[in-house]
């Protein structure tokens, strides 16, 4: 037995020897990893200039505003067209070409105006109308509509040959700042106004079918972009009531911790029941919902016959979507309740562990409040990111191609507007345009975009990964501490916190820059998977597919594991400043020599943690949904009105997670560091009046090792 337990721990390195000035986090140490410290400084300086760069070329308005054929924003203020907001098409019919979906843009020309036009009329008509009744108004509304060229005592076919005004108008409404004709349904006829057809005004009568596929080329993206626009408004007409939903899911959190402090096994236990009973309400309440759909007409569609809708509250108005949610729910609640049944004897253990974690967060209270230092520095990085995302998506200049009717050698070749009228092309090309096609360029910052866009993600995933191994490694220092603190609180230092922060910054920058850059490459290959995924969608190659699902699946595995590792790594940097690779073997060799206890212990408290984020998070959001859905008539005062009520609810599920998540991450950061101490305790200490275990008689006598001196 002596011999296989020699052989057990040779294979998992060495235990710990005791060490009577071992007095936990060593005060004397050095920086550690200085080559991945300089090479994470240089990574970001370089960041920082791509920003700058991105920031100088790029221009958002590319994103918000549309785009006439002169490259010109409709409705931007300071600009010759502030004034007019709407983008109108000379003819959308000839958006129905292929080619509108490969490079967005329609081949016609386009004008910023004031309004769109409100009567379907001809050019011809309007000078016709014009020269009989001497008014100039019919003309001049025309005119609206046309390039700011003088027609006055041009005939209509010139003016038509030189392109200046459209051929027709036809009755539009406004489409996401886009002049839609205005189609309608009477009876079973589709019309414009109270006609099935209409005049083209190059002596043709259309019928209004014909232009339905230009319409839908030319809104396949505007209709994402009417989506985003709508969510844009719930924002800004919600935002304070979500704020206030996640200052209750904050508050909420904390009196839990606070609790949990005092009355760790009552707290546990009422925790276990109300999660229980909050999903119970959600199967009750689906349940409802989908018996009160069966008899409603429409009702019975599937999500596949209903496919992809703008309008995300039609999917509530299915008995498919409740059944859904019935399901996941079903499988939630039955899962949880098998885990319960199974680890009934080992919760026991782990509430143990969480009240001497909630005696090590009582002494070092600003622990509760460091979380929200963790959250201001992602939001910074998530905030540069997405900023110069946006700036290097927008930073291409105008190109121009050439657009036409009847057939040309130069079709789709790039040219520039101001001097095309007199050029080769327009000479051999004479009903052809050199319109705006899309942002682009050729110079060697526009070639390499793609590549600095793949920067500013991979130094994303990097800076995120390090603040919270910051925070990781922060609160794990704090709590060695308290546990490697003879007699409590005296023995621990003043402070604890703060000192960590400083221990981690000053020497272990770069075994924290090591760890998250590992990370993140791992991340970052699990994004390019991801990609290739979409591409290969419509593939037939089923071993390419396979292939694929494998490698997504092992790198979503080995990420779990590296996330596991530099978590417990972390924690034997800040007690004894070794650098990353060290203390990432010293971990796993110690988590090996006790992986009994780390199934039983460790993982337990981490379900039970995950239950308390699934509590607040099932509170909260269910008083999310019974307000700014209006189920509740007492809300209705307060209610904003909204285009998708799921909006503010979706924003608070998911930040009530979030803040969660950061308070029970000091829970879940001070038990893994708690334990990992305690395993060294073992190791250390045999419990006798010189060695004595620092770990509580009580979780002493749960995990069956008793001290000598009892």
């Amino acid at each position: 037995m002596a011999e296989e337990e020699e052989n057990y721990y040779g294979k998992h390195g060495e235990p710990r020897k005791y060490d009577p000035d071992f007095k936990g986090p060593i005060q004397n140490r050095g920086c550690t990893d200085i080559v991945c410290c300089i090479l994470f400084i240089l990574a970001v300086l370089g960041y920082v200039a791509v920003g700058i760069v991105a920031w100088s070329q790029g221009d958002p308005r590319k994103v918000i505003y549309p785009t006439d054929s002169m490259g010109q924003f409709c409705g931007q203020a300071g600009t010759p067209v502030a004034n007019k907001p709407y983008l109108f098409y000379f003819n959308i019919m000839k958006c129905a070409s292929p080619m509108v979906l490969l490079e967005f843009q329609c081949p016609t020309t386009q004008l910023c105006v004031e309004s769109c036009p409100n009567i379907s009329t001809t050019l011809h008509d309007a000078k016709r109308k014009t020269d009989s009744t001497k008014d100039p108004k019919h003309i001049k509304y025309y005119q609206s509509f046309c390039k700011d060229t003088p027609i006055t005592g041009m005939s209509v076919p010139a003016i038509l040959a030189e392109g200046i005004c459209p051929a027709a108008l036809v009755a539009s409404k406004p489409f996401a700042r886009r002049c839609i004709p205005s189609l309608s349904m009477i009876g079973e006829k589709l019309v414009i106004g109270n006609s099935e057809r209409f005049d083209d005004g190059q002596g043709s009568i259309r019928n209004v079918k014909e232009l339905v596929p230009g319409i839908k080329n030319a809104t396949i993206v505007m209709e994402a972009r009417q989506v985003v626009m709508k969510i844009f408004e719930d924002f800004t007409r919600s935002w304070y009531w979500i704020l206030i939903c996640l200052a209750m899911a904050m508050v909420i959190s904390f009196i839990f911790i606070v609790l949990l402090r005092f009355l760790a096994k009552v707290m546990v236990w009422v925790m276990i029941i109300m999660v229980i009973l909050v999903i119970a309400y959600g199967i009750v309440h689906c349940s409802v919902e989908y018996v009160n759909l069966k008899n409603k007409p429409g009702s019975n569609v599937t999500l596949q016959e209903l496919g992809f809708q703008v309008d995300f509250s039609v999917y509530l108005h299915i008995q498919q979507t409740w059944l859904a949610f019935i399901i996941i729910l079903a499988i939630l609640e039955l899962i949880i309740i098998l885990l319960l049944i199974f680890l009934r004897k080992r919760i026991a253990i782990a509430i143990a562990l969480i009240e001497e974690a909630s005696r090590a967060i009582g002494h070092v209270m600003s622990s509760l409040f460091y979380p929200l230092l963790t959250f201001l520095l992602v939001g910074v990085v998530i905030a540069y990111w997405a900023t110069t995302a946006v700036f290097l998506s927008t930073s291409n200049q105008p190109v121009y191609k050439i657009f036409n009717d009847s057939a040309c050698e130069y079709s789709r070749n790039t040219c520039q507007p101001a001097n095309y009228s007199m050029s080769e092309m327009k000479k051999k090309c004479p009903d052809s345009e050199c319109l705006f096609a899309f942002y682009g360029g050729e110079t060697p910052y526009h070639k390499y975009l793609i590549f600095l866009q793949f920067y500013n993600v991979f130094l994303f995933f990097w800076c995120a990964n390090f603040v919270t191994a910051l925070g990781q490694m922060t609160l794990a220092g704090a709590f060695a501490s308290y546990y490697w603190a003879f007699r409590k609180p005296n023995d621990i230092p003043s402070c604890p916190l703060f000192a960590s922060l400083g221990r981690a910054l000053r020497y272990h920058t770069g075994s924290l820059a090591f760890g998250s850059l590992i990370l993140s490459i791992i991340q970052l290959i699990r994004v390019l998977l991801e990609y290739l995924d979409h591409k290969l969608k419509g593939a037939q190659n089923k071993f390419a597919k396979f292939l694929l699902c494998c490698l997504k699946c092992c790198f979503w595995c080995l990420e779990k594991f590296i996330k596991f590792l530099n978590r417990n790594a972390y924690i034997m940097v800040a007690i004894y400043g070794k650098n990353f690779c060290t203390s990432a073997r010293d971990a796993f060799f110690l988590l090996m020599r006790n992986v009994i206890r780390v199934a039983v212990l460790d993982k337990v408290t981490d379900f039970l943690l995950f239950l308390g984020k699934l509590l607040i998070v099932g509170l909260v959001g269910v008083f999310a949904f019974f307000f700014f859905s209006g189920r509740v008539e007492a809300f209705d005062p307060a209610t904003p009105h909204l285009n998708y009520y799921w909006v503010p609810i979706l924003t608070v599920i998911v930040g009530s997670y979030l803040i969660a998540h950061g308070f029970f991450s000091v829970y879940a950061m001070c038990v893994d560091t708690l334990f990992l101490c305690f395993l060294e305790d073992l190791e250390r200490n045999d419990g006798s009046a010189a060695k004595p275990y620092l770990m509580p008689d009580s979780l002493l006598k749960i995990l069956e090792k008793k001290s000598s001196r009892e």
